[in-house]
């Protein structure tokens, strides 16, 4: 990649005729596998796992508040990971779980969600994966915008039980409109799989380097290879539920109107899909990971750059440009509420700096695009300062601040 010649102007191709092509999306079919490739005995044991999870649930929600319950996440879709072993075919991926109940989500969730992960606690070994519940309304997701979460999980999912699905979601036919998804769901998409590279970063930095530590940086280079593309797509209001689709016309896009990365992105992008169907496990040399590390972070930061300023509607040349730049990187946002997020995310200290009345997330981006991709960050006394009151830390140094930025991460990612 020629890191030098940055492409940040107008999408790399031309909408119209794309969209009429590619309008409407596939649906999810109805009947379909957990997995791409993966053998009877995982089909099945995730069919038992399912069944478990089930039975389970039913046991510990009370039936008339019990609406549904769905298996999003790739196995929902069809396309989870299939971890191939000497003794067979095993699930990689987190097992993800929404149950969908009556009433206030909230109030439900204070009453159900330990129950919830005790079920998952005791399934897990019997799983040989992590299981994850997520309390949901249907009726709080008819009532809200579209997401690319909310599009994953209504576009591609597996019912297990509930009503016909027609019936179910009726009202929820808006989240499966892909190209309605809002741009920042993009920079979103970024903010997380690029903040997993900063913590690979960390764990690159650490000794001793161990295979469970390799395993991490390993995955989170594949996490950020996919959504370089997906994020693009997104942005374009191209995003698809299938992640091999979405290969398929990141590789037509390319053709129709290459742009200075497009080679590199559908390349990674490739890479990306690959493990996420066939995930390997067993550490690579600390070496050979960063330099991937090192690779994927130009390629992401290029990408970065590019929706932020085509959602900010302004010209970023350059990390220490976006970061310096005043304006306000979560616009639209109310003041009153970014008041209350900034209270929350500091732990209920208030503060002057950053400006309060500003979402707390553009600290993060901020933060991120300092710490992740300009090498000046922690020698300029200027930029040096700027993290650290964006982060509330008075630590100079990268392993000293990556606690900081966890702590903010996980509260306002």
């Amino acid at each position: 990649m020629n890191a030098s010649v940055p492409f940040y102007g107008s999408f790399p191709a031309p909408l119209a005729p794309l969209w009429h092509h590619l309008a409407p999306w596939p649906a999810a079919p109805a009947e379909r596998s957990f997995t791409c490739d993966g053998d009877h005995a995982l089909e099945g044991h995730l069919e038992r796992t399912c069944a478990r999870v089930l039975s389970g649930v039913r046991g510990l929600v009370p039936a008339g508040r019990f609406e549904g319950l769905f298996l999003g996440g790739g196995y929902g879709r069809g396309e989870g990971g299939v971890l191939r072993d000497p003794g067979g075919d095993r699930p990689y991926n987190d097992l993800e779980f929404y149950v969908a109940l009556r009433g206030n989500r909230h109030l439900n969730e204070l009453r159900f969600r330990r129950r919830l992960e005790v079920l998952g606690e005791i399934l897990t070994p019997l799983a040989d994966v992590e299981l994850e519940f997520k309390i949901t309304s249907l009726a709080e997701l008819a009532a809200r915008p579209v997401s690319m979460f909310s599009y994953d999980l209504v576009a591609g999912h597996r019912l297990l039980w509930g009503r016909p699905e027609a019936h179910l979601l009726a009202g929820c036919e808006h989240h499966r409109r892909a190209e309605n998804i809002p741009l920042e769901e993009a920079t979103r998409l970024l903010l997380n799989r690029c903040s997993g590279l900063l913590f690979a970063r960390e764990q690159l930095a650490r000794e001793p380097f161990t295979a469970e530590a390799a395993d991490f940086v390993r995955r989170n280079i594949a996490k950020a290879r996919l959504a370089c593309g997906d994020a693009l797509l997104a942005a374009g209001g191209l995003y698809v539920w299938s992640c091999r689709e979405r290969h398929r016309w990141l590789q037509r896009l390319a053709r129709t109107a290459p742009w200075p990365w497009s080679e590199d992105l559908v390349r990674h992008h490739a890479a990306g899909v690959e493990f996420k169907l066939h995930p390997e496990s067993g550490g690579l040399p600390r070496e050979e990971l960063r330099a991937s590390l090192d690779e994927i972070s130009v390629l992401a930061r290029d990408c970065w750059l590019w929706i932020e300023s085509r959602r900010l509607g302004g010209s970023f040349a350059s990390v220490r440009a976006y970061a310096a730049d005043a304006a306000d990187k979560c616009p639209g946002s109310p003041a009153l509420r970014n008041l209350v997020l900034n209270l929350r995310a500091d732990r209920g200290r208030p503060r002057l700096q950053p400006n309060p009345l500003r979402h707390p997330r553009q600290r993060l981006f901020r933060a991120l695009a300092l710490l992740l991709w300009e090498p000046e960050a922690l020698t300029d006394l200027t930029l040096r300062r700027r993290l650290q009151r964006d982060l509330h830390t008075r630590a100079a140094t990268l392993p000293g601040m990556m606690p900081a930025y966890r702590a903010l991460w996980e509260r306002v990612r």
